[in-house]
């Protein structure tokens, strides 16, 4: 499975460098696991989080540069602790004995491999709760299909459905394409939605949404995508926590938090399309303290 770094094809940048031979792709991840934080987390979706806490494992060196990510620290800039993949598969296990609901893989994509490697020893060691593979769905279908059987629940994002705002905000080319072609990847292994009888997602899909500031035309044409192709196949989660932080100073189209008209704009619309399985945030979610404190807790 390691031998999947010798030429590195895990994203749509395809940029084949040997990161078994310390060379580095866009994303600058080496062949060693570079993580930020692992904890039980309390912001996901109701059904993730429940009131035990997801098991998150922030990764670092995402395959994404979006100028507003609000894990700046850790996608673009790229902090974080190098583990082996003993180590790995130890955190799945100390967060599962912490109570963990799940073990939630956030931006995990240029580890896959390795993530495959830890989780076999941690179910070989009796790692029994469900896996959560949280992307920004800038996948290679291919390396999809490499998690079969490993992941039950996709927690995936669509951000754009023009690519030009890809291009301009993320740093990626066609966007849309290999999102939408890696979600049908994604609803081809999961058959269906399974929740235990508290309510928690044991198997499923739910497709995540952030509206950005100025882009809500853009938001409602993800959202009929979306509804017109899976119906109540998947979960849809629509966001309002865009958060601008200094980084995004020169984009000044930005540089704003979302309007309650807007958001509730985005809403209606998923409303008027027929969505109800899906999720909606309410209160004051724009703000610095629902970023978590990247210290390497837990690694």
């Amino acid at each position: 499975m390691l031998d999947e770094l010798n030429e590195c094809k895990l994203c749509p940048k395809n940029c084949k460098v040997n990161r078994n031979n310390n060379k580095f792709g866009f994303c600058k991840a080496s062949n060693k696991v570079k993580i930020a934080r692992a904890a039980l987390h309390y912001y996901e979706e109701p059904c993730i989080s429940g009131n035990k806490g997801s098991g998150t494992i922030f990764f670092s060196c995402c395959n994404m540069k979006c100028v507003y990510c609000q894990n700046y620290k850790i996608s673009t800039k790229n902090y974080g602790k190098e583990v082996t993949i003993e180590r790995l598969c130890e955190i799945f296990l100390e967060l599962q004995e912490k109570g963990a609901l799940n073990i939630n893989l956030v931006t995990p994509t240029p580890y896959v491999p390795q993530i495959i490697e830890a989780l076999k020893l941690a179910k070989a060691n009796g790692l029994n709760i469900p896996i959560v593979y949280n992307t920004s769905s800038y996948e290679n279908v291919e390396t999809i299909k490499m998690l079969d059987g490993y992941v039950d629940i996709y927690l995936a994002d669509v951000k754009y459905f023009d690519n030009n705002y890809g291009l301009k905000y993320s740093n990626v080319n066609n966007y849309f394409y290999h999102a939408s072609m890696a979600i049908d990847a994604m609803v081809s292994q999961i058959k269906e939605n399974q929740f235990d009888e508290n309510g928690i997602m044991k198997k499923g899909i739910i497709i995540r949404h952030m509206i950005i500031p100025g882009l809500s035309h853009d938001s409602k044409k993800i959202l009929k995508y979306l509804y017109d192709k899976y119906k109540d196949k998947i979960y849809i989660s629509i966001m309002n926590q865009y958060t601008p932080l200094e980084h995004v100073r020169d984009y000044p189209e930005l540089n704003k938090t979302l309007t309650n008209d807007e958001y509730d704009d985005v809403v209606n619309y998923a409303i008027e399309l027929g969505i109800s399985n899906g999720f909606i945030q309410e209160g004051e979610t724009a703000s610095e303290s629902f970023i978590p404190n990247f210290d390497n807790e837990g690694i």
